[in-house]
């Protein structure tokens, strides 16, 4: 009896050691983003809104704005979930170019 006592103490403290390791890691371990923080929806890579030096991308135009609205609230939230966020951009002069079709 105290031989399973002593194998399931033991087991305990392994299971727990690894489980304390994995915790550890997660802080290291980052994703991409593939949600919308404010819809939950699947983001659209050519949506996004650039705010605090971060990329945030979102499923739709209108979520763009409560983005900017708020922009440390959604920071936080994607990274309390392990998201990396890219980094924001600087439009390049080839970007500003105006698109055919229509006006800006």
């Amino acid at each position: 009896m105290k031989i399973n006592k002593a194998l399931t103490l033991l087991t305990a403290i392994i299971l727990g050691t690894g489980l304390v390791a994995v915790q550890a890691g997660e802080g290291h371990a980052h994703k991409k983003q593939t949600t919308c923080p404010v819809m939950g929806g699947k983001i659209n890579n050519a949506q996004y809104a650039d705010v605090n030096g971060k990329r945030i991308y979102v499923c739709c135009a209108g979520c763009i704005g409560k983005i900017k609205a708020d922009p440390a609230k959604y920071i936080s939230q994607l990274e309390a979930q392990g998201v990396q966020l890219d980094k924001a951009t600087t439009k390049s002069d080839t970007s500003k170019k105006k698109c055919s079709g229509h006006k800006h």
